[in-house]
């Protein structure tokens, strides 16, 4: 099977996917940027998917190398308007041939129903959290237009810092607790204002401190936890092991690959995401606790525990469906800011970080661990990544769903027509064809047992396991406010003066989580219910498929885990074969005999990487003639290979 993206070819370069560019002076290769003096004889462009394209330039006349290597330089490293970023002009097209409804792809998020709906589905209870409506974006333009609040906080208290110093709920528990994030209130010097703050979340503290709420944890992951920088130091680090140029270069660094790999701490930062996440859970499932998440945004760390919480509690968020709504609410809903952690408009390196990324590496670790709870695969991970990075979806290309409706109406008003029709990135059916749609989805894939009605009538799904989970003994303590054992710090950290010392770091709760992290894993997991991850040092792999999958010499061609899903596909696939022959006795011999002359599939070598594989390097004979190029004749020889370069132009 061919796996072929409809939108971006094989050897097509999106602007927003190139990440640096080098040009090759006397064999030396150096960073190209701003005005060149000299130009290079060969270009090397490193892209965002970790794609090594390699241009030569040493035949082409110099005027053209200089128009080439400028334009490249200019409209790939500028700072770039934002009208500029987005294919307004495809999707304009795309008016009078209407994309699919998003709406059976994913819940938006962007309608009141679209709420209530997720309410009832997470079955919390809902006279507690109320849903407020920021109509215009009056009240922040960081949230969406709707979104959902504990039941007592009055609407002038929401709008009165611009949504901040407010918890917002995310998720609901099976046993009632909440799962609510919360960003930081603005920074000021001022002492009036500082006392203003004070007694605003004073207030805050006594309007919600009643049931369900009176006892709450809260998670400070500013100060407590990692840093956007060092997301973005350790990823930068962390992708140069394979933007590989040559096989050179790759044995070369192969003998020293695990010392660059443990220096490049990504692989500890995806565990300590999945650790935190698992100390959040213990919280919610262990000791029936709220736990509030703090930021100061709330629109990076916190989106990306929020979700890796829902995605190992909730089996539903494990489903493509799912995990698309997922995406939906706590990403693009919770105001992440992909156009800024991209650097799609490359005006500022500063904000750069790839935490969503970071997100589907942690998803992928799940996936890995526990093939069978889910129900996409590693390659909808894979293409999923690719995404980010192809402007014709507006999915993953704005800050905020203000800063997208803002825009999108600005330019549908510009051209007089009627309103944009932006693509989802949800479609697949955009970028893959049906067939090759397939290798998204889990065939292993354990789905939940469908309750009779009776069955279902006045209970609540629960986790398989866990009534058998060793759980922590809870304490009869005097009741407390949702902030009331934490207001000092809770009000330190929303004033912004950060506490070094970990929120509620005892020993108590380090044991506490040890019983139940190994409780768990004591026991065969429950692909309905609880799913945790294996933390410890060798279950933390790297995304083979997603990295790996440009370098021919780290594929295994007929080996790999591939190899070991292609066998089981066909020890189904001719499990079902007999079935069908045995039900054919009952109908007739002749269909019998049609079923008996239809052979088993039998696959071929597949790679480890498969669907990705590069079998082996490009030839040595670049896009345009080289030195090496021992064989090159004449000018209308050269004229007979032009079919073999690739178009510049796509870059």
């Amino acid at each position: 099977m061919q796996f072929k993206n409809k939108v971006i070819g094989e050897n097509d370069i999106t602007l927003h996917c190139v990440d640096q560019i080098y040009g090759v002076f006397d064999e030396k290769k150096k960073t190209l940027f701003g005005q060149l003096k000299k130009y290079p004889e060969k270009l090397v462009i490193h892209c965002k998917d970790l794609r090594v394209f390699h241009f030569c330039l040493r035949y082409t006349k110099e005027e053209e190398v200089k128009r080439i290597v400028s334009g490249i330089i200019h409209h790939t490293q500028a700072p770039k308007l934002l009208k500029r970023l987005f294919l307004f002009s495809y999707a304009t097209a795309a008016r009078n041939n209407p994309a699919t409804d998003p709406k059976k792809h994913a819940i938006m998020f962007d309608t009141l129903q679209d709420w209530f709906r997720e309410l009832e589905r997470t079955k919390g209870n809902m006279k507690y959290k109320a849903v407020s409506v920021n109509e215009g974006y009056k009240v922040c333009e960081r949230l969406p237009a709707y979104f959902v609040v504990p039941a007592p906080l009055l609407e002038e208290d929401i709008a009165f810092f611009q949504g901040r110093g407010i918890p917002i709920w995310c998720w609901s528990c099976h046993n009632g607790c909440a799962l609510l994030k919360m960003s930081a209130l603005p920074k000021e010097q001022d002492d009036g204002m500082l006392q203003i703050q004070k007694n605003f979340v004073d207030r805050i503290y006594k309007t919600v401190h009643r049931p369900p709420y009176e006892t709450a944890k809260t998670e400070d992951l500013s100060s407590n936890f990692l840093s956007l920088q060092e997301i973005q130091m350790a990823y930068s680090k962390f992708k140069q092991l394979f933007l590989i140029d040559n096989s050179t270069e790759f044995w070369d660094t192969d003998i020293k690959w695990f010392s660059l790999l443990e220096s490049s701490s990504w692989l500890d930062i995806i565990r300590r995401c999945l650790k935190k996440a698992v100390e959040i859970i213990e919280c919610l499932e262990a000791q029936n606790m709220n736990v509030l998440l703090l930021e100061d945004h709330a629109s990076d760390l916190c989106c990306l525990i929020s979700s890796l919480v829902q995605v190992m509690m909730d089996p539903h968020c494990r489903t493509i469906f799912g995990f698309q709504s997922l995406v939906q609410k706590e990403w693009i809903m919770g105001g992440h800011c992909f156009l800024d952690r991209c650097n799609h408009l490359r005006q500022s390196d500063k904000e750069e970080a790839p935490v969503f990324l970071l997100f589907l590496d942690c998803v992928w670790q799940l996936v890995h661990q526990h093939p069978p709870a889910f129900e996409f695969t590693e390659t909808y991970l894979t293409v999923l990544s690719d995404s980010l990075y192809i402007p014709i979806f507006s999915t993953f290309f704005f800050n905020s769903p203000h800063q997208k409706d803002t825009n999108v109406g600005r330019e549908s008003q510009d051209s007089q027509s009627k309103p944009l029709n932006l693509l989802t990135v949800w479609d697949w059916s955009v970028q893959f064809e049906p067939k090759a749609q397939t290798l998204l989805t889990n065939p292993l894939y354990v789905e939940k047992p469908k309750l009779e009605k009776a069955q279902r009538k006045g209970t609540h799904f629960k986790h398989q396991r866990q009534l058998s989970l060793p759980l922590t003994q809870s304490k009869s303590s005097p009741k407390r406010g949702f902030f009331r054992e934490e207001t000092d710090h809770l009000i330190k950290n929303l004033l912004g003066k950060r506490i070094s010392k970990l929120i509620n770091s005892s020993e108590e709760l380090q044991d506490g989580f040890r019983e139940f992290y190994d409780g768990w894993h004591s026991r065969p997991p429950s692909y309905q219910g609880l799913l945790l991850p294996h933390l410890e040092g060798p279950e933390i792999k790297v995304w083979a498929q997603r990295y790996l999958r440009w370098i021919p010499e780290a594929q295994i061609l007929g080996g790999g885990g591939v190899a070991t899903m292609s066998k089981l596909l066909e020890m189904m696939e001719e499990v079902q074969r007999l079935q069908e022959k045995i039900e054919a006795r009952h109908h007739s011999q002749e269909a019998l005999q049609a079923e008996a002359a239809s052979p088993p599939r039998t696959s071929g070598r597949l790679s480890s990487l498969f669907p990705f594989a590069l079998l082996q390097r490009h030839p040595s004979k670049p896009v345009l003639p080289t030195s090496g190029w021992k064989a090159l004749g004449d000018e209308d020889d050269l004229a007979k290979r032009e079919d073999e370069f690739v178009d510049l132009g796509d870059v």
